[in-house]
């Protein structure tokens, strides 16, 4: 053979480089096997070139880049291998302070889950390089028979040197960081990578000069032209140079044109017809659709023996309390299935299928077989104004042969509040035999339900089938769960969906579970006739505890999932019996969209709120936790007399006395509803009703009036309304990545009553009525109760000084051992109560003055 064998290897100067986080979003890695999204699709690949094959350009100058994705199949690997190679290799291709922060910011982005993406990757560009290199490599055979290649100084070819110059320059043109690829460098071991090796077995006009002709055959000596009979070599080896581009066609073209000689010299006709050709194409079948199936466990007593007859309702409770006497039990486990939601929740009468067994003793010493099981969701009842049913219908046959027809019915009203939880758990059964003329005949009634537990499990057994992202599958359980059981899915489920005022696009996420059992809800009535909910969650006999939230949010701060330990958490670890008040002005709330000022919420909400939890609980007197504006109406319910059985207090940013700081002085100054008139807004409340961008535009028109500190400034969009409608409420550094990113599910707009009587306690600098009359302060009398205050030393929004004037009015009028002020360094306002070191820095305070007035 030739002694060029193994010679003139070229790796097509083959180069791998990254912009890595670019001031510019690309999305470069493929989706996988996700849903494609359609605000950030990736498209295809290698369609764009920077062309450098410039003519009368030296053939070693000579080069060619393309766009490259990368493939979602590995992209877990993505944000922490770029990262990394950018710290250690990367050259940062612009400057400057703020430019760093950015670049912080979607690096930390890309580290939560999806993160590639998000942030850094999905501001990330691959580059794929080709020219043409010297051919310098040389492949042999070592002793042990093992391929090597030996090419030193290949990293210094000055074509790869060329290329990784022109990526730099394309990648400052983003702003990003070029990276180039760490296996193509001296930097470990100078190893090589190539996707287009080429040569070894390069052509040549005799066995002097190549390993093969220019027909592929293989020469037989060290020189001449002799060949080797019947011997070709047909593939990118036979290329005596780079080719400077994806050499795919042309090794196709020299192989295409080796066998074409081939065929001539021995005489052969070849048909380049195809053997066969493609059947006639079908219509393609309509894709699957996204299902959902879901697990059930009721149980509850029905009756055997009895005369049943009509539908009235009683009668299902009057046939349950004899059953009950009797010990007529009945259970059963059921999951219920559809294979096509959207067919499912357009035509609510549609079946889902129903499969399970039920166990009663009564009828069957062994469970029930259940079979043509058909459940239909939320048929509308045509004898109950405004009422919709769910029916569950099936055949049980015991192991005897014996058979009853089950049929069971939710009647479920179209009203929010009280009524959901028992319309969404308590089934009304019948069993149907037929007698011996083949007529059917009810034969058993009775009432099933399912209790706290069970229901806080099935709404977590809600599973989406047949999809093709998580996100996808996200989407199928929030509209099942919410159309299945109303807003208790939101109260128990463990998926955040809701539209918020401050970002109604944010996708839907998977929330962790709490750490305190599934919530009892309680939705009750003011004397006033608004809808209010108390929700428990009973972790022991101490208490009870009352928390209540501040303007503009819910209960929900007490029971974020985004830190390690929440409030609710906490204390329930503790073994309290902990209630959260949502009152009207909780975002959840119908009645947060009326004008309500803090003197309605503090002569209805509170005090009927506390007496329904002494109702429920049975106890005398509850604590109570109270953040911001619940703070604020707590203290305005106690020092109007009309609050009642609360023997110790935690109080949270706002005392009696209010210092307000500079910018809530100055908006509170300018009166605000002059203030949002200057905006061009008359109501807040109006203006979400017409104009879906009505906060971008109030944000946009007054953010020049806003100061923030350089360190509490970020690009969270809904952390500047946040900021620009409530003040600063949080320490940047005390909150976690995931809480900053999901601040729109706490927040909602407020009434702009509320902010107006606000204002006013401002400008007073201590509380007066929503007339500006001196109504509570003169009664500190009735504040004689053990009270903690707790504040942020950072506090944007109400100073810390007002807090201390409380203080030492208290201790001048009333028992100077009821009072203490807990002062927490480096928090601000709400992040006291939901930031990432919460738990250790502010809760013990809390709790230490619940343990002391037990």
């Amino acid at each position: 053979t030739s002694p060029r064998l193994g010679h003139g290897f070229s790796g097509n100067a083959d180069v791998l480089a990254f912009g890595y986080n670019n001031d510019v979003r690309i999305d470069g890695v493929g989706m996988g096997t996700r849903k494609v999204d359609p605000k950030h699709p990736v498209g295809p690949t290698i369609t764009s070139v920077i062309d450098g094959r410039t003519a009368g350009r030296p053939l070693a100058q000579q080069f060619v880049i393309e766009e490259g994705a990368l493939p979602g199949s590995i992209e877990a690997i993505y944000p922490a291998s770029l990262r990394a190679a950018a710290r250690k290799w990367g050259t940062d291709t612009d400057e400057g302070f703020l430019d760093a922060l950015n670049e912080k910011q979607r690096e930390l982005v890309s580290r939560l889950p999806d993160g590639a993406h998000h942030g850094a990757v999905a501001h990330t560009q691959t580059y794929l390089g080709m020219g043409h290199d010297s051919c310098g490599g040389v492949m042999r055979l070592d002793d042990e028979g093992r391929l090597r290649l030996d090419w030193p100084k290949a990293e210094h070819e000055p074509v790869i040197e060329g290329l990784n110059q022109k990526i730099l320059q394309a990648t400052a043109a983003n702003g990003g960081t070029f990276v180039p690829n760490p296996m193509w460098s001296n930097r470990i071991e100078s190893d090589l990578i190539t996707v287009h090796p080429l040569g070894g077995c390069g052509m040549g006009d005799s066995a002097e000069t190549g390993v093969t002709n220019h027909k592929g055959q293989v020469f037989s000596e060290a020189a001449g032209t002799a060949v080797h009979p019947g011997l070709y070599v047909a593939d990118g080896s036979v290329l005596p140079m780079s080719a400077g581009v994806n050499p795919l066609l042309t090794i196709s073209a020299i192989a295409e044109r080796d066998m074409a000689l081939l065929a001539a010299e021995r005489g052969w006709t070849i048909d380049y017809d195809p053997r066969s050709r493609p059947a006639t194409p079908r219509e393609p079948e309509p894709p699957p659709g996204v299902g959902v199936r879901f697990t059930e466990r009721m149980a509850g007593w029905v009756g055997l023996g009895g005369s049943y007859s009509g539908s009235d309702l009683q009668s299902y409770k009057d046939a349950a309390g004899d059953a009950r006497t009797a010990g007529e039990e009945l259970a059963f486990i059921l999951t219920l299935r559809s294979d096509d939601i959207d067919a499912t929740l357009a035509d609510p009468a549609k079946r889902m299928s129903l499969a399970g067994t039920v166990e009663a003793p009564a009828l069957s010493p062994t469970p029930l077989h259940v079979s043509d099981g058909r459940f239909s969701l939320l048929s509308q009842d045509q004898q109950h104004l405004e009422t919709t049913n769910m029916i569950y219908e099936m055949t049980l046959t015991a192991d005897d042969g014996r058979r009853w027809q089950f049929r069971g019915v939710k009647y479920v009203h179209d009203d929010f509040g009280p009524d959901l939880w028992s319309d969404t758990t308590t089934l009304y059964v019948d069993l149907s035999q037929e007698d011996e003329t083949g007529a059917s005949k009810i034969v058993g009634r009775g009432v099933l339900r399912i209790s706290l537990a069970d229901f806080a499990k099935q709404v977590r057994t809600i599973e989406a089938t047949n999809t093709s992202s998580r996100l996808e599958a996200l989407h199928a359980q929030v509209r099942f769960g919410r159309f299945f059981m109303g807003s208790l899915f939101d109260s128990y489920g463990n998926i955040f969906a809701r539209p918020t005022a401050f970002d109604p696009t944010a996708e839907p996420r998977k929330r962790r579970p709490l750490r305190a059992g599934p919530p009892q809800i309680h939705y009750f009535h003011t004397s006033d006739g608004e809808e209010l909910c108390l929700t428990r969650y009973q972790g022991g006999d101490k208490g009870p505890v009352v928390l209540v939230h501040g303007l503009g949010v819910s209960s929900g701060i007490y029971t974020v999932d985004t830190i390690d330990t929440n409030l609710v958490e906490y204390l329930f670890a503790h073994g309290y019996d902990v209630w959260l008040l949502d009152f009207r002005a909780s975002i959840e709330m119908p009645a947060s969209s009326k004008q309500s000022n803090l003197d309605v919420m503090a002569a209805i909400d509170i005090p009927e709120g506390v007496a329904e939890v002494r109702r429920l609980s049975g106890a005398p007197t509850v604590q109570m936790v109270v953040h911001c504006v619940g703070s604020t109406v707590f203290y305005m319910a106690m020092l109007s007399g009309k609050l009642e059985g609360v023997r110790a207090a935690v109080t949270s940013q706002a005392t009696p006395h209010i210092d307000g700081t500079t910018f809530v002085k100055l908006k509170s100054g300018l009166h605000l509803p002059s203030f949002l008139e200057s905006l061009g807004v008359e109501t807040l409340t109006a203006y979400t009703d017409t104009d879906a961008n009505w906060l971008d535009r109030l944000y946009n028109r007054a953010l020049t009036l806003y100061p923030t500190e350089f360190e509490e400034r970020c690009h969270s969009a809904s952390c500047h309304r946040i900021t620009f409608m409530y003040s600063l409420l949080y320490e940047h550094d005390q909150l976690t990545v995931a809480t900053h990113e999901t601040l729109h599910e706490l927040f909602g707009v407020a009434s702009v009553t509320a902010f107006e009587h606000l204002a006013r306690i401002v400008r007073a600098g201590h509380f007066v009525d929503f007339e500006g009359e001196e109504v509570y302060m003169p009664h500190v009398a009735r504040l004689a109760i053990p009270i903690r205050m707790i504040h942020g030393a950072e506090n944007a929004c109400f100073a810390p000084s007002g807090s201390q004037k409380t203080l030492e009015w208290l201790q001048q009028h009333n028992d100077p051992d009821l009072y203490s002020r807990a002062l927490i360094p480096d928090f601000g306002h709400i992040d006291c109560i939901f930031g990432e070191r919460a738990a250790t820095a502010v809760y013990p305070h809390i709790l230490e003055h619940l343990e002391r007035n037990l």
